[in-house]
């Protein structure tokens, strides 16, 4: 599985943490459809640190297409929202 945190790489999770990202991945998406800023930042935080601590960082000029993209480490709730819209993206990153 391959992530990209925007503005910061690519991460290959093996297919062991699926579950626990799949886990994240809905309370980030929960936050979001909420609107609860509070709630948003420490998911996003939650899922980018787990992304890092459980991937293997790609190599800068290698490239691969993601599996999920996540929003830059400290987006706010208002930026991710604009980025799901300009995306056609209306449902949630979960559904990439």
């Amino acid at each position: 599985m391959i992530i990209r945190i925007l503005g910061e790489g690519q991460y290959e999770i093996a297919d062991e943490e699926r579950s626990t990202l799949e886990e994240l991945d809905a309370t980030l998406v929960k936050a979001v459809d909420s609107g609860d800023e509070a709630s948003f930042t420490a998911a996003l935080s939650a899922i980018n640190d787990e992304v890092r601590r459980a991937g293997q960082a790609l190599a800068a000029d290698a490239f691969a297409p993601s599996d999920l993209v996540l929003p830059f480490a400290d987006a706010t709730l208002a930026e991710t929202k604009s980025l799901l819209a300009d995306s056609g993206d209306a449902a949630g990153p979960d559904d990439r």
